[in-house]
């Protein structure tokens, strides 16, 4: 798994580029604060080698919570900036530090 962040010199946003690779999956989208942990809100498109991808623009100077959902299954960028507990999820969630 993979994120990649390019920060825009015109404007306060960053474009995060999410890469998970998961040949086997027929489904792979991002749920976070960003989108109100929608599971129909940022479904990643799968590539001819087998791994989904996105991008989101977000609001740089923040910080954001999110999990990768696999088929139903919540699962953490091992890459991320850090993790935090989260209370509701009773697990802990990635974090995104812009």
């Amino acid at each position: 798994m993979a994120i990649k962040k390019q920060f825009l010199k015109s404007k306060p946003v960053c474009k995060v580029t999410f890469t998970v690779p998961a040949e086997e999956a027929k489904n792979v989208s991002v749920v976070g604060c960003f989108n109100e942990w929608d599971v129909e809100a940022m479904p990643l498109k799968k590539l001819k080698n087998g791994s989904f991808k996105g991008t989101v623009d977000l609001e740089t100077e923040k910080s954001y919570e999110f999990r990768y959902v696999i088929d139903g299954e919540y699962t953490n960028e091992p890459d991320a900036d850090s993790t935090v507990w989260s209370d509701f999820a009773s697990a802990d969630n990635s974090v995104l530090d812009l």
